[in-house]
């Protein structure tokens, strides 16, 4: 690019940008460019308030621009033309917007807004940079890269040309990059910065912390900080770049601003060294801020200690020190920062200026600097005090500040002794503090110092206050509060030698015991040391023991004395002054001290041993004497410790032994070992009891240090035994012993003290388990503990315990003598038994373990468990394979024994064992726990046997589940569980043969205590059992069953646990049960069975009225119903049906109050008997007599309970039954089917509720097809039909009570289940007779429409052959009714007829009722045949099968309607001069309506078929009808293909045939005829285009009709209607026929009276007319003008205004005509004849005129340049003709002459805007020209079209004016009246004179508002002032017409005069003019020259500011006019004036 490119490109301005010219692609942030392009502007807005909306809910701030950026005003700103002001408040506008939006750019409805500033101002070119500052803090978001593409920066020299490389990829802006890019540019580091001040002014007075800012700030420093830390090195450029911003954030108010500047400042701090200036100005101004921001202490604090860490020292001044002195939290601010920072660089800078403001504040200087105001002390001090003398790492610095507080106090020698005191007392606690926390640093000081004579007496001064008279002996009344403090003053070499000199002194004895107790603490030797000497013991032993605790002698030996000292005090008598509680406290506290450890603790301990608390001590009494000079052996010392214990001195000791085992070090440690062994020799002296708890106690102590040993072997896990029958101690002397095996046998497995632990294991044995079977007890309960659930023992044996145990019993089994042998293979030892229950471990290494165990068992000789052990050790892999393989492998084994007829004598041993294990569950001394491990090892052995031998455990255990005995155990609840498991199939007989079995089971039935919550009670169990298998175990003994059954409900009834009941149920589906057991239940055998017949039901009623006191209860017989809902496996159901029906006939019985309950008891007896039913033929067929006789099926009963019951619930059941009970036993059902329907409509139909609904739903699919099925074959024979009408009947007569949105339901299933083929019909009449006969003498129109609808939607839920079968069976049934009710037959009936008469009779109802019958069958045919559902029912149908087929019901119901309205014709005919006449006029003609929709349906060919007989029928209504019926076809439009073309030109002959029928005997009816003509008229239209050729003949007949003169109109007006479509279609070929046909159209047309009289005869020659103009436009040259004539004409014939629609269609019409004549015709053509017309009609036709220069113009319109300018010379002078019409042919009526020269004009007008400049002139100037000449009249013309032409051409004329400018001013004299009293014109001449001044004023005005080129000049300025100022003179015209002529037109034209003229000489001059004429004479002129003045200063505005000063004088004068109006309107002038001028000019008067 060239350099004048690019500075072009520079000067370039965003308005410039092609893009904004083009719409191909728009900028947009939410849409895709092309897309946005397709939006228009108004959804840009909606989408930009939409947002708005959204934000001002978040923010109000916006709210200011809902009325500039957003509103209605800016959707027509266009920018891009505005001035320079407006684009600079737009874009202030703009960046103020985009400033408080960057808060919220993330959000949606910012994003709206954006994007409508995008589309409506153009934001990216002219705000590029505001929108880029209100998404740079985003800049790591998709939203971001978005905005960044919206940019034009692809120019290098674009200062944002670095963010191109984003736009392609669209990828967000890295961090890295931005940071890069702000070091490198400082510009774009100082955009950044300027963004937030811009941001802080767009919210100030609108928030006022600005926390939304807070993203902005956080971009701030984030960026900042980042770019100054990645610079190599911070320039002065930077920094003098960042001081302004960093000096306007330390000042800000805004928090989070303040904190961003810290962290700028700190990061320059780090970054660079600065100089000592700026380090004290930044120093100083971050303190300042610290006031201003007391919520950023700390932040600011840290600030400047980070600022002085990174600077030169002694670079900030004493500035920062004086701000920070106002600061209140300093010193507790730099307390908390120093918990985790060093903060000395800043102590460093204050304590120099603390120090020198504590001394000279004190001396009265520098007041202001203080750094708090306080009334005891000093800040300066005290916060010295506070924070600086605190830590203890600042030794130093202190260092240097002691030295400087001492300089300064020596330098006080001018003060005064008061004041010298107040000194004193303020630095008193100073000094305090520093000499208890830096008393070495004092000490040097002090040391070093060396100072003068004047000095000495301050220094001594000084030295007072540390030392308080410890050398001066200065004691006063303050000594003791700084004694304290002394103690912590100085190092051991001071503090001793004081501590002496202090203690001679007479000091208070409180004080002293406080510090010398102090002391004691102390870590330096010589201070303790001097403390002894004056401890008081009494009050010192605490310290003392501390003391001894503390010091660790084998460490220091030198604290030996001291250690014996405090032990001497520890013996002074005076210690326990009587208190023996302390010495004992004492004494054992000393009691660890005599365990030796080294030499220096031999000494020290025999030092204790020879104390006076030792000898006295129970434990010690003269324990040490004559041991003082040898060491004392632990031993010995233990031994003579135990013998003096006690059971209080054991229980101290253990607290003691307690104490030293949380104790560390060796001292304690050796103690632990002492005192421990001590302990346990003493427990030889207690009691049993005492002695196993303090055992406890004493293994709980030894249990943590002995795990402790055991470094290296596995983890211990605790186990524990809880024996169920033993009592406490032995449970705890058990407990204690497994927890020692436990421990021992985890120690003694391996490691470095395995050996230890294996003889503690010896000498366990030996001593608790001495004898072997003892051993193997105690081993048996380790092996089956661990599935004890119980804690009676408090021990847990978990797995690796227990195979230890196994693996030690196996162990001593093969070391077991056999004598001792025997006795563990005994039939009663437990260890088989546990050994056995191992085996069901679920862990493999328990198994193996019991395994070996059973293994070396088995090896050790025979036993009584031998069968068993060999055969499980030949299966061992299996059973450590698998846990559950134990109890399959004892199952194979028993029933190996049990399946074998002979038992070998190996099989009876085998019997043997498993008997004994069975013993061994039996015996009473088993755990429960191993019991049920037993069992559930021998879970699969069942049999009689089996369950015999536990028997007895049961009875145990359910003796202990009673409600009077404890509660089971967890182990004895799972027990019960395992032994009720046993009652099982195999185990049945023994339930049949044991009545103790089956009692015992039974107990447990009705046991329902559960002990835990977790196990099942008794009764759940029992009832688990109840098994189909077992039940049926049972069936040879039914006695059994039916006890079990009887107490099966019994725990029903009497329990109240849903989980039994859910139980039973379950058991109860489970069984296979004999219904005969659950009837003898429900009805006792000998109750009597419920009677047969209805009168022995009666009869026994009676007699079972006495018998119901001992029937079962109602509560039972309920909940044994409920059981059998759901029974499915029910044997023999029938023999329930007695029982059953016993109980339905109870419950009709019950006395009133029972009437609730027994409703639910009802509803499940005839569930049940519909469940039997179901059973019985479960597919509806008839059953055996001998399964179920009909007899004992009460159906009587089911119809009685229907009556009796109101509850739907119920009837619904009784229908169900009947329903099953039809298909089983129709006849007996069919006597009682209608009292149920009959009950239904009455009852059940009238509720609203989908329950009842579905009752009636139930009912007729159940009842009704079974009747059906039982009845018929499927075909409607007459007695199905008697049966369904009936039934019928009551549904439709109960239909007006049913719910509305129940009824199409109903009805729907009904005739669906009858089939609606066959029954539709009679449902649809039995709906019209009910319909006719009730509302037959109501106003029933809304109910009609409504029922009407309500039938269709009916008929409607059926296929479409099924309603047309119905229709044509409704025809069928009509036919068959006599014409009259009176004409009904008086014979006897058929069977058939007899049923039609159920539907209607005509004998029950009158003539008007059948009257009524039949039309609303007819009307409703028709209406259905013409619905919408119908009609898309058929549709649907014809797109599932592509063509039909089966057309048989269409034709069988065209053969029906046709007979139908034959006979209604018949009727019509017969009674003609009957009353019923109109009745049966109306109904034919519903009947062709029927027969209309009925065609519709038809197929074309058939169609055609029919219509063309009907065509020939010899009825003329018949006949018509059918050319209705094909009209209505063909208007359709359907498609037609070649052979249904071919047949429909067949009609033509026929159609020409009923035309040409126009006299004689056979003469058609003219309306027939029209409507033949319609007919051919639509055959056209529709296939005229394909067969041209057929449609020749109907061209010449319609011609024909037309031509001929005596025919009649409507049907000529027909043939007219018939030749225009016709001749569009035939085009060409009706060229032969226009001869003929245009004059007599014409002719038709020149009629006046037919027109007047016959509008739709007009219309249709005006239809003719138009449409052979625009079919043949070439070819009506001939009739041309006669054709423009008669447009003319009519179109004046239409102007008057006419209400009809015919006249509306015929302006239409006439326009299309116009328009075809304007459009169509060549110019040659058409501009002669309009030439020629014009001649005619100007003459006597005047009003025509309009209409033929509209068509003139039109074509004008339409013209192309050539052809126009052929025709230009033609054109003109047929206007200057016609333009001379005012001239020549006005007449004195100015109006109509107005009028038709403004068509003239506006013909002119329309060629002048075609016409170019250089064809316009010569044409303006010819007609300037023939103004001047000839008639005066012609200047009013010629100003007129001036007018016009210079509205059309606005700026464009002003090009022709200047020749106007002299004829202008000329006129304006010449027609002023005060100027000449000549008129212009002769007749009428003051109006002429005042149009043609109108025409000229609007003339200049549109020729001044359309100057843009200077037109007026000063000449012509000059030329055209005075006369158009001296206008206001001119009242021609009159008064009126004066106040017009100024107000519209002379007003206006001189105010865009002045606009015009731009000069201010000028203005001058005009405005002095009008300035005169308000001192004329006449008052109107000086009211019209103030209106005159107040619009000249409306249009210069500011401009008329230099004309105030002449024009006041002026104003002044009209003030005091003489006319009212006139001083008003000074007013009204001064008032304006005002407004525009925006000054008060009031006082200028």
């Amino acid at each position: 690019m060239t350099s004048l490119a690019q500075q072009l490109k520079r000067l370039a301005l965003p308005q410039s940008d092609p893009n904004l010219l083009t719409r191909r692609e728009v900028a947009s942030l939410l849409f895709d460019p092309k897309d946005a392009a397709s939006m228009d502007r108004s959804t840009f807005y909606a989408l930009g308030c939409t947002g708005l909306e959204e934000l001002l809910g978040i923010e109000p701030a916006f709210l200011e621009f809902q009325d500039t950026l957003f509103s209605r005003a800016s959707l027509t700103l266009e920018r891009s033309v505005q001035s320079k002001e407006v684009n600079e408040k737009l874009d202030a506008g703009v960046s103020l917007f985009l400033a408080r939006l960057c808060p919220y750019f993330l959000l949606k409805p910012a994003h709206k807004c954006i994007e409508w500033l995008l589309h409506r101002f153009h934001i990216q070119l002219y705000n590029s940079e505001s929108l880029l500052a209100c998404a740079l803090p985003y800049h790591d978001t998709n939203v971001f890269v978005r905005v960044v593409q919206l940019l034009r920066i692809k120019d290098a020299t674009n200062r944002w040309n670095w963010l191109q490389g984003l736009q392609k990829p669209g990828v967000p802006l890295s961090r890295g990059t931005l940071i890069t890019h702000c070091h490198s540019d400082l510009s774009f580091m100082d955009f950044i910065c300027s963004l937030v001040t811009k941001s802080i002014q767009a919210y100030a007075g609108h928030s006022g912390s600005c926390s939304q800012l807070r993203v902005i700030f956080s971009f701030y420093a984030s960026t900042i900080v980042a770019a100054l830390d990645a610079v190599d090195a911070v320039s002065d450029t930077i920094i003098a770049k960042l001081l302004p911003y960093v000096n306007k954030g330390l000042k800000s108010a805004l928090t989070d601003y303040k904190a961003a500047t810290y962290m700028i400042v700190c990061q320059l701090a780090v970054k660079v060294v600065m100089e000592a200036s700026l380090v004290d100005t930044l120093a100083a101004h971050v303190a300042k801020s610290l006031l201003r921001a007391p919520v950023l202490a700390r932040e600011g604090v840290g600030c400047l200690t980070v600022l002085l860490q990174n600077q030169k020292e002694g670079a900030a001044g004493p500035r920062a020190f004086e701000r920070l002195g106002s600061m209140p939290a300093l010193a507790s601010t730099l307390q908390a920062m120093a918990v985790a920072h060093d903060v000395t660089p800043l102590l460093r800078y204050l304590l120099p200026h603390l120090i020198h403001a504590a001394f000279t504040c004190s001396s009265g200087e520098n007041g202001n600097h203080r750094l708090v105001h306080t009334t005891d002390s000093d800040m300066e001090i005290v916060f010295i005090q506070q924070y600086v003398l605190k830590r203890s790492f600042y030794y130093l610095l202190f260092f240097t500040c002691l030295a400087l507080l001492l300089d300064e106090y020596l330098s006080q020698t001018q003060l005064s002794a008061d004041d010298m005191s107040a000194s004193d007392r303020r630095l008193l606690p100073l000094v305090r503090l520093l000499e208890a926390r830096y008393c070495a640093a004092l000490d040097a000081v002090l040391a070093a110092h060396v100072s003068s004579s004047e000095q000495k007496h301050l220094f001594h001064r000084f030295l007072s206050l540390s030392t308080s008279s410890g050398k001066y002996q200065v004691f006063d009344g303050v000594i003791f509060r700084f004694l304290g403090a002394f103690f912590n003053l100085f190092s051991p070499k001071i503090s001793a030698p004081s501590l002496r000199f202090l203690l001679q002194q007479s000091l208070d004895e409180s004080f002293l015991k406080d510090a010398v107790l102090e002391r004691l603490r102390d870590d330096v030797l010589e201070v303790v040391a001097v403390l002894l000497d004056v401890l008081d013991p009494e009050d010192a032993v605490s310290s003392l023991l501390s003391l001894l605790h503390r010091v660790d002698l084998s460490a220091d030996e030198q604290w030996l004395p001291v250690l014996k000292e405090a032990v001497r005090l520890l013996s002074d008598p005076r210690l326990g002054k009587g208190d023996v509680d302390l010495l004992q406290r004492t004494g054992w506290s000393l009691l660890p001290f005599l365990a030796i450890t080294s030499v220096s603790q031999l000494r020290l301990a025999a030092c204790i041993a020879k104390s006076s608390v030792i000898a006295q001590h129970p434990l010690t009494q003269n324990w040490a004497q004559g041991k003082q000079a040898e060491p004392v052996p632990c031993r010995e010392f233990s031994q003579s410790a135990s013998t003096k214990s006690s059971v209080v001195a054991l229980e101290q000791l253990c607290v003691s032994v307690e104490q030293q085992q949380r104790g560390e070090g060796l001292t304690a440690r050796v103690s632990f070992l002492v005192l421990t062994r001590s302990l346990l020799l003493g427990l030889g002296q207690l009691s049993e009891t005492q002695h196993l708890l303090t055992a406890q106690r004493v293994y709980t102590l030894l249990e943590t240090p002995l795990l402790d040993a055991i470094r290296d072997a596995t983890a211990t896990a605790d186990a524990w035994w809880n024996p169920e029958k033993l009592d406490t101690n032995t449970c705890c002397y058990l407990g204690l012993t497994c927890r020692l095996f436990s421990l021992i046998m985890s120690g003694a497995a391996e490691g470095p003290v395995a050996a230890s632990f294996r003889d503690l294991m010896k000498l366990l044995i030996q001593v608790h388990l001495p004898e072997p079977a003892m051993l193997f007890r105690f081993l048996c309960l380790l092996w089956g503990y661990g599935s004890n659930h119980g804690d009676q023992l408090d021990v847990k044996v978990g797995a690796v315990l227990q195979t230890q145990a196994l693996y030690m019993g196996g162990a001593l089994l093969n070391a077991t003598p056999p004598a001792l042998m025997q006795e563990l293979l005994a039939a009663h030892s437990p260890v088989f038994p546990s050994l056995l229950c191992c085996l069901t471990s679920p862990l493999r290494e328990v198994r193996r373990a019991g395994l070996a165990a059973l293994q070396s068992l088995s090896a050790a000789g025979a036993s009584p468990f031998q069968p068993i052990t060999e055969r499980l050790l030949k299966t061992s892999e299996e059973i450590l394979a698998d846990p559950s393989y134990l109890s399959q492998a004892l199952g194979g084994l028993h029933d190996d024994v049990v399946s074998a007829r002979v038992k070998s004598q190996q099989q009876k041993k085998l019997e043997a064992s498993l008997h004994l294990l069975l013993q061994s569950v039996q015996t009473p001394c088993c755990p429960s726990y191993s019991a049920g491990g037993l069992l559930r090892a021998l879970s699969l052995v069942n049999g009689p046997s089996v369950l015999s031998r536990l028997l007895p455990v049961l009875d145990r255990l359910l003796e202990q589940s009673g409600p009077d005995a404890p509660s089971l155990l967890r182990a004895e609840a799972q027990l019960v569980q395992l032994i009720l498991g046993k009652f099982s199939e195999a185990s049945a007989p023994l339930l049949a043969e044991d009545h103790n079995c089956l009692d015992l089971f039974v107990r447990a039935l009705r046991s329902s205590a559960q002990p835990h919550a977790d196990i099942p009670s008794c009764q759940i169990t029992a009832l688990e059992q109840m098994t189909k298998p077992l039940f049926s175990a049972l069936g040879d003994t039914a006695a059994v069953q039916q006890k079990l059954l009887a107490v099966m409900f019994d725990v029903l009834v009497e329990s109240r646990s849903p989980l039994v009941a859910n139980t039973v149920s379950s058991a109860f589906k489970g069984i296979a049960v004999d219904a005969q057991l659950v009837a003898n239940e429900l009805a006792p055998p000998e109750k009597p069975k419920v009677s047969v017949t209805v009168q022995q039901s009666r009869r026994s009623r009676m007699t079972q009225r006495f018998t119901h006191g001992g029937a079962v209860p109602w509560r039972r017989v309920t909940l044994i119903l409920e059981l059998l809902q759901h029974k499915k496996k029910l044997q023999r159901a029938q023999t329930l049906v007695p029982a059953l029906f016993s109980l339905l006939a109870r419950s009709l019985e019950v006395c009133p109050g029972d009437h609730t309950n027994m409703e639910y008891t009802k509803q499940l007896l005839l569930s049940c008997l519909l469940n039997v039913l179901h059973k019985l033929s479960p597919d509806g067929s008839a059953v055996a007599t001998d399964v179920l006789d009909e007899e004992k099926f009460s159906v009587e009963l089911v119809v009685q309970v229907i009556r009796a019951s109101d509850m739907p619930q119920t009837h619904h059941h009784a229908l169900l039954l009947l329903g099953a009970a039809a298909a089983i036993f129709p006849e007996k059902v069919l006597h009682n089917i209608m009292p149920i329907f009959t009950f239904m409509g009455a009852n059940i139909m009238r509720l609203d509720d989908a329950y009842s609904f579905r009752v009636i739903d139930r009912t007729v699919q159940m009842v009704i097809p079974a009747l059906i099925q039982q009845l018929s074959d499927g075909s409607a024979s007459s007695p199905l039909v008697a049966v369904v009408t009936r039934i019928m009947h009551v549904f439709a007569d109960a239909l007006p009570h049913v719910p509305e949105h129940r009824r199409l339901p109903i009805l729907r299933q009904l005739v669906t289940t009858l089939g609606p083929a066959h029954f539709l019909w009679v449902l649809m009449l039995l709906l019209f007779k009910l319909h006719a006969t009730q509302s037959a003498a109501q106003s029933a129109d809304e109910a009609l429409e409504k029922d009407v609808d309500f039938w269709i939607s009916l008929c409607c839920e059926f296929s479409v052959n099924d309603q047309l079968t119905s229709i044509i069976n409704i025809l069928n049934f009509l036919l068959q009714l006599p014409d009259d009710s009176d004409d009904a037959p008086k014979r006897k009936k058929s069977p058939e007829e007899e049923v039609l008469d159920l539907i209607f009779s005509p004998e029950a109802h009158s003539s008007k009722e059948l009257r009524h019958f039949k039309f609303l069958s007819v009307c409703f045919m028709a209406q259905l045949l013409g619905s919408s559902s119908f009609i898309g029912k058929v549709r649907q149908t014809a797109r599932q099968t592509a063509r039909r087929t089966d057309r048989q019901p269409d034709a069988q119901l065209l053969e029906e309607i046709l007979r139908y309205v034959h006979s209604v014709a018949r009727c019509v005919e017969n009674s003609a001069d009957k009353p019923t006449a109109k009745f049966w006029r109306v109904l034919l003609n519903k009947t062709y309506d029927v027969l209309d929709k009925v065609n519709s349906l038809l197929p074309t060919d058939t169609f055609i078929t029919v219509m063309r007989g009907l065509m020939g029928n010899d009825l003329p209504s018949v006949r018509r009808k059918a050319m209705e019926l094909l009209n209505n076809k063909l208007t359709q439009r359907t498609p037609w293909d070649d052979s249904q073309v071919s047949v429909l030109l067949q009609l033509t002959d026929d159609l020409l045939s009923i035309v040409g029928k126009r006299g004689g005997a056979d003469a058609e009816p003219a309306i027939n005829r029209q409507t033949a003509l319609y007919s051919l008229k639509l055959l056209c239209r529709g296939v005229g285009s394909q067969r041209r050729d057929a449609f020749g003949p109907v061209l010449l007949r319609a011609v024909d009709i037309v031509a001929a003169g005596d025919e009649d109109r409507n049907v000529t007006g027909s043939a007219l209607l018939c030749v225009a479509e016709l001749v569009g279609t035939l085009k060409a070929l009706a060229i032969p026929q226009l001869p003929r046909l245009m004059p007599a159209v014409l002719q038709a047309l020149t009629d006046r009276k037919e027109l007047l009289t016959n509008e739709i005869y007009l219309l249709s020659a005006v239809t003719a007319l138009q449409r052979v103009t625009e079919t043949l436009p070439h070819f009506i040259s001939p009739y041309l003008d006669d054709v423009t004539q008669q447009v003319c004409r009519l179109t004046r014939f239409v102007a008057s205004p006419s209400p009809s629609s015919a006249a509306s269609q015929l302006a239409v019409r006439l326009a299309s005509l116009r328009s075809t004549l304007a459009t169509a015709l060549p110019p040659r053509v058409l501009l002669p004849t309009v030439a020629r017309c014009y001649s005619s009609m100007v003459l006597d036709r005047k009003e025509q005129l309009a209409a033929l220069l509209g068509v003139l113009k039109q074509h004008i319109g339409q013209m192309e340049k050539e052809p126009l300018s052929f025709h230009q010379s033609e054109l003109t002078s047929f206007f200057l003709s016609a333009l001379d019409f005012r001239a020549q042919h006005c007449q004195g009526d100015l109006k109509k002459t107005a009028e038709i020269e403004g068509c003239v004009i506006d013909c002119l007008i329309a060629m002048v805007m075609k016409l170019s400049e250089v064809t316009f002139r010569p044409l303006f100037f010819k007609l300037l020209d023939w103004s001047k000449s000839g008639s005066t009249e012609r200047l009013l013309t010629f100003y007129r079209l001036s007018d016009f032409i210079a509205e059309r051409l606005k700026g464009l004329f002003v090009l022709f004016a200047g020749n106007l400018v002299k004829p202008f001013a000329d006129l304006l004299r010449q027609t002023n009246g005060s100027q000449t009293d000549a008129l212009l014109f002769e007749s009428c001449g003051e109006e002429k004179v005042s149009l043609l001044l109108s025409f000229v004023l609007d003339c200049l005005q549109k020729i001044f508002l359309f100057d843009t080129q200077r037109f007026l000049s000063r000449e012509r300025a000059d030329a055209l002032l005075t006369p158009l100022v001296d206008q206001l003179e001119n009242s021609v015209g009159g008064q009126q017409a004066y106040e017009q002529r100024v107000t519209q037109h002379l007003v206006p034209c001189v105010g865009q005069f002045s606009v015009a003229l731009a000069d201010d000489a000028l203005w001058k001059t005009l405005n002095y003019q009008i300035l005169l004429k308000t001192r004329h004479a006449d008052s109107k002129v000086r009211f019209s020259a103030l209106v005159m003045l107040m619009e000249l200063a409306s249009k210069l505005k500011e401009n008329y500011m230099v004309l105030l000063p002449e024009t006041i004088p002026f104003l002044a004068e009209l003030m005091e006019d003489e006319c009212e109006e006139v001083e008003q309107q000074v007013q009204k002038v001064v008032q304006e004036m005002e407004n525009i001028l925006g000054e008060p000019l009031q006082s200028y008067f």
